[in-house]
């Protein structure tokens, strides 16, 4: 495996992923913001937090598979979340488990969480990128 995931000593250990990210592979897969459409391009979760983080996941882990890759192999999560407050963390975290859950995965890995204004189009409530590295 090309990544190793660490809460190093004197940092705090957070439940929802890991302080440091160490790769040791030879590809970097980068992966383009992932909003909540579906295969065909339709917006999944109208509305719903929790439903868009879940297929933001889906859709990383659907590009992860595309180029023999998985989230063991993800060093860095960036999510977006249009106009961020902390009282949307457990729809977010929520999200986050139940596209786990069907990945059969627990993706940890370091990851930055940033409020923003707005995205591509108005229905989209969140966006996640990656970065992984393989092989």
């Amino acid at each position: 495996m090309a990544i190793t995931l660490v809460n190093p000593e004197g940092l705090p250990a957070v439940d929802a992923y890991r302080q440091v990210s160490v790769a040791t592979g030879s590809k970097f897969v980068f992966i383009a913001g992932q909003v909540a459409w579906d295969g065909d391009g339709f917006t999944v979760g109208e509305g719903d937090l929790a439903a868009q983080v879940e297929q933001c996941y889906l859709n990383i882990g659907t590009a992860l598979a595309g180029v023999g890759a998985s989230f063991d192999d993800v060093a860095k999560l960036t999510a977006y979340v249009v106009d961020w407050t902390p009282d949307k963390m457990p729809l977010f975290v929520e999200g986050v488990a139940r596209a786990a859950a069907a990945l059969g995965v627990v993706p940890v890995p370091p990851a930055t969480l940033i409020g923003c204004a707005a995205l591509d189009i108005p229905e989209h409530l969140v966006e996640v990128e990656a970065t992984a590295v393989i092989d």
